[in-house]
């Protein structure tokens, strides 16, 4: 969630305030962009307006589409500024809560882990762990900073290695492993006068820098775009050319499975849907000048809304509910 943007090549507070006015052009996309200019001013050093901005999120009349991951958030931010006793509060609540988000537990085990907690966060990894991924055969792209913290926090325990470790282990793309990106001896080599020490610790932490990188480079998944029924019937209605492109809505529901599909047999990751509306393709439309009808129009209105945070990700976690809309779990619906 935070913006991956030095300090020293960024005003933050100007890039927030941008954040803030972009929100209130497209409501339907502000918790995203609020989250990401909360992040701006904790970059800042300005901690209390970005609390102010997660208050405002949690007391939206609308309700959030990630509630826990904005608690998780600004439990985080209170500890930063000398607020325990709330931040601690916060994150026993997200972990009672048992999110089928990923994202809320890494946030909240790394706030543990930040301020020396290490047998509360390696608990929370687990927690979130045991949930997510427990009778997952590949676990998803999302859930792969739970097993990278997890196996981090029970390195500098000095636990042995379990079979989640192992899991982690064989995630991890980069050519350095994670015993060694994780080995808790490693600060010392940077006081070390031994050049070839200091030279390892190097590629080490360019090794560790680059697949922080990788993963920053993909903030949205490649996404395909869903039309609910209703809004479907409205498009073609309204712009019949685009009929050749969806013949029914269950042909187009089939297709996006399909392809889904198709992508992640390539081997490509993260994968993710986004749910499009008439009126917020028009005014895509407008904004590039261009017709509606105009079928190359919708990857790119796909890209756009996922770069404003409406991805959900594919496939949906075990039981929860189908991308479709149906109401019935994944597993019943189009993962059947």
């Amino acid at each position: 969630m935070r913006p991956d943007t030095p300090a020293e090549n960024a005003d933050h507070t100007a890039e927030a305030a941008r954040l803030e006015r972009t929100a209130g052009l497209y409501p339907e996309d502000a918790e995203a962009l609020l989250l990401q200019a909360a992040a701006h001013l904790e970059l800042a050093g300005d901690r209390p307006a970005a609390t102010t901005l997660y208050d405002r999120l949690l007391s939206s009349a609308d309700g959030l589409e990630k509630p826990y991951l904005v608690r998780a958030l600004k439990a985080s931010n209170l500890w930063e500024y000398g607020h325990e006793a709330e931040a601690r509060a916060i994150i026993d609540g997200v972990r009672a809560a048992a999110p089928r988000d990923p994202a809320p537990w890494v946030m909240v085990a790394e706030a543990l882990e930040a301020h020396d907690e290490l047998e509360a966060a390696q608990e929370t990894f687990t927690e979130g762990a045991t949930l997510l991924l427990r009778d997952v055969d590949e676990p998803p792209y999302a859930t792969h900073p739970l097993l990278f913290g997890r196996h981090r926090v029970r390195r500098m325990l000095g636990a042995d290695h379990d079979d989640w470790d192992v899991l982690a282990d064989t995630l991890h793309s980069s050519p350095v492993s994670l015993d060694e990106l994780h080995d808790p001896k490693r600060i010392w080599s940077l006081g070390s006068d031994n050049p070839q020490e200091l030279a390892a610790e190097i590629s080490r932490l360019q090794a560790e820098l680059g697949t922080y990188r990788e993963a920053l480079s993909r903030p949205f998944p490649v996404a395909v775009l869903h039309w609910p029924a209703s809004e479907l019937t409205e498009l073609v209605e309204a712009y019949p050319t685009l009929a050749a492109e969806y013949p029914s809505h269950e042909e187009h529901l089939s297709t996006i499975e399909a392809s889904l599909r198709e992508l992640a047999a390539s081997g490509t990751p993260n994968l993710g849907i986004v749910t499009g509306t008439v009126p917020s393709y028009e005014a895509f439309a407008a904004s590039e000048a261009s017709s509606p009808a105009d079928v190359d129009l919708l990857p790119q209105y796909a890209t756009t809304l996922a770069a404003r945070g409406r991805a959900e990700e594919w496939p949906p976690q075990r039981g929860a509910a189908c991308w479709c809309g149906s109401g019935n779990t994944y597993e019943t619906c189009h993962g059947a």
